[in-house]
């Protein structure tokens, strides 16, 4: 039977030359000249460190054009408040990936909302679609692109 896998997942290699070329921007732009500004990945968390909260609206602005570039979905990042204490700004942003259980259940209600001839089922950390034809499967991945769902999503592993 013909199946696919629905993930949530960042190429981090991209998303560590987003943030190399960020800092190189920085570098180079004039408004940053002189300013200690930089841009910092560890994990699944970049911390933007500035000396005034509107650099730090700037180095969003620099870091999502350069994610975009890169073809990873803003959707996956949590940006969090900016944090200001002797005279320097921080502000974390987190990426999000992986579907954690309430956000898979809810895929699986949509896909059975849709009354489609497919079987969806929860597999830790993804979704497992499977149907008895390939169109089915297809529509299933259409109506998904559709939504306007907080997470991007791929579809992986389809097996005729």
């Amino acid at each position: 039977m013909p199946s696919f896998d629905i993930v949530s997942e960042l190429d981090m290699h991209e998303v560590s030359n987003a943030v190399d070329q960020a800092n190189r921007e920085l570098g180079t732009r004039y408004d940053f000249n002189k300013v200690d500004a930089k841009f910092e990945l560890a994990g699944e968390v970049i911390t933007l460190h500035a000396e005034v909260d509107f650099q730090l609206q700037q180095m969003m602005d620099i870091l999502r054009n350069k994610l975009v570039g890169r073809k990873i979905d803003i959707k996956s990042l949590d940006v969090g408040e900016p944090h200001k204490a002797n005279m320097r700004a921080r502000q974390l942003v987190t990426l999000k990936q992986g579907l954690d259980q309430l956000f898979s259940k809810k895929i699986v209600k949509m896909i059975k909302d849709k009354k489609l001839k497919v079987q969806s089922q929860v597999q830790g950390d993804q979704v497992r679609v499977t149907g008895k034809k390939r169109d089915d499967l297809q529509e299933v991945m259409a109506m998904l692109r559709g939504e306007d769902l907080e997470l991007p999503l791929q579809y992986t592993n389809f097996r005729d």
